[in-house]
């Protein structure tokens, strides 16, 4: 079955005055609509056309040679954004708890220093990209991935992602990052963090 676009599970200007409504209808509508598009595009005739975005990201080099960038660029621009909209909520904010909160703190020392380091990782991120919480399979790690590059396609399971392509908060802040970078923690969706956590670590 061919990907495709999930539906905001909030309105536009939800996360408002983190994230304004313009940037949220054009990050969603346009960039992450012509991932779906351009994915599906990519994967037409192959015999990865109906798999799932783990499988084809896992087996990139299983892909014919003159399809490998777009599906990397395309397939994991969709995967990525997929799970940016769920970990956003216009309810978010504070720390994580249970069982997150408790692994968090035992492999950073802290919450401050999970935020410290994910915001590092995405000042210091050169042009665009995105910096992550993972579960490497055995524990949790921090670390950023240039363009759309997913931790997918290196085995990780992504529980927390921060967009910062320009695209994703240009139009509030400019060529301010770290504002941005600051903001973002006003609208994270710690259930559903934890969530991927739980599935993940099971």
């Amino acid at each position: 079955m061919a990907f495709e676009l999930p539906d905001l599970p909030y309105d536009y200007d939800a996360l408002e005055p983190h994230i304004d409504a313009e940037t949220m209808r054009i990050h969603h509508d346009l960039h992450h609509g012509a991932y779906v598009t351009n994915a599906n595009a990519a994967l037409e005739g192959t015999e990865w056309a109906d798999a799932s975005i783990e499988s084809v990201l896992t087996n990139l080099d299983a892909l014919p040679d003159d399809k490998q960038a777009a599906v990397r660029n395309n397939v994991g621009g969709h995967a990525n954004h997929s799970l940016f909209w769920r970990i956003m909520s216009p309810d978010g904010g504070g720390e994580p708890g249970g069982a997150l909160g408790a692994a968090i703190d035992e492999t950073f020392g802290s919450f401050e220093e999970l935020r410290t380091a994910l915001n590092d990782g995405g000042v210091k991120r050169f042009g665009s990209g995105w910096t992550w919480l993972v579960w490497d399979g055995t524990a949790l790690s921090v670390y950023s991935t240039p363009n759309q590059d997913s931790p997918i396609m290196q085995s990780d399971v992504p529980l927390l992602g921060i967009d910062v392509w320009e695209h994703a908060y240009y139009l509030n802040y400019q060529n301010k990052r770290p504002a941005y970078l600051e903001a973002w923690w006003n609208v994270v969706n710690w259930p559903e963090v934890e969530r991927e956590f739980a599935s993940a670590a099971g």
